[in-house]
């Protein structure tokens, strides 16, 4: 991984994930959340953002993380980071829509960040690959949410992927939590930016 990124050291931080019912779009905020409180943050929040209740259709998903308590209540219209669980959905939704000149945009793809021309920052990672590799999958279908936190995690510095790991832990059992810890920490090393 080269820096180019600056990593995250501001106050609050405000992120939105976007991805597909079924993708673990609202699990990958909860388990940020987890995380980010583990790791002494005193402020955190995850919350989903519904439209259409099915598999397949958009999702978002918000998290918020502060040192102190954090009151806002509202969706989140400026996020410092865009997590992208699935590209496909930069067809139909402006991902990019309100976040921050400093922002981050963190895409699940095999493609380099310079690929990329978004009015911010850009780091990518192959969730979809680490998923497979670790046997992350659904019904066949790989699941990339722990993957793009992992990935995420290495670009703040107020959450440690120790922490992500414990959460990990305290979500999922057996085999289910070693495979999503070792994809956690292949795309924790893998993110590019």
């Amino acid at each position: 991984m080269y820096s180019s990124i600056q990593k995250t050291e501001m106050s609050l931080i405000e992120i939105c994930f976007h991805g597909r019912g079924g993708q673990g779009a609202v699990t990958a905020a909860n388990l940020l959340a987890f995380a980010a409180l583990k790791s002494g943050n005193n402020g955190v929040q995850a919350f989903p953002f519904f439209g259409a209740e099915r598999r397949g259709a958009p999702v978002k998903a918000f998290a918020r993380i502060d040192n102190k308590e954090v009151f806002l209540r509202s969706e989140i219209t400026h996020p410092d980071i865009v997590v992208i669980l699935d590209t496909g959905i930069m067809d139909i939704i402006d991902v990019t829509k309100g976040v921050k000149k400093k922002g981050i945009i963190l895409l699940n793809t095999s493609r380099q960040p310079h690929d990329f021309s978004f009015p911010c920052q850009v780091a990518t990672v192959d969730a979809t690959s680490i998923a497979l590799d670790n046997n992350i999958l659904v019904g066949g279908t790989p699941v990339v949410n722990t993957s793009m936190v992992g990935a995420l995690v290495s670009l703040l510095d107020n959450v440690n992927l120790a922490s992500l790991e414990q959460a990990i832990h305290d979500r999922f059992k057996g085999k289910q939590a070693e495979n999503n810890i070792l994809a956690v920490r292949q795309a924790n090393k893998e993110v590019m930016t």
